[in-house]
């Protein structure tokens, strides 16, 4: 079995809509570290799981200074933005967003 990773930095901006009342409803901003994990049993006919720049590409095109809220089509909590890109990049089974010092959610396939 074949694992990649990428770890890349983006600074984009989000507000969620909850339930109940917390700060993070108001319009913010984060430098979030995205963690991507793909993994193959077999390689590509270049010898690749999946090529690190087309991962940067999915990630940072999409998401990079961006307002997630007009780029997602849900709630851009950091679980659903970790389950969002994963669906975005092939033989990807894992990705971890860090939305801050402390504050990290995970989403993997099963």
């Amino acid at each position: 079995m074949y694992t990649v990773i990428k770890r890349m930095e983006i600074s984009a901006s989000h507000f969620l809509t909850l339930s109940y009342a917390s700060k993070c409803e108001h319009l913010h901003g984060h430098n979030w570290i995205i963690t991507v994990y793909c993994r193959s049993a077999e390689l590509d006919e270049n010898g690749m799981v999946v090529d690190f720049s087309h991962i940067k590409k999915v990630v940072k095109d999409q998401l990079d200074h961006k307002h997630l809220n007009e780029v997602l089509p849900c709630n851009p909590t950091a679980e659903n933005i970790a389950r969002w890109i994963c669906d975005q990049i092939p033989h990807c089974v894992k990705v971890e967003v860090t939305e801050s010092e402390g504050n990290t959610a995970v989403y993997e396939k099963d």
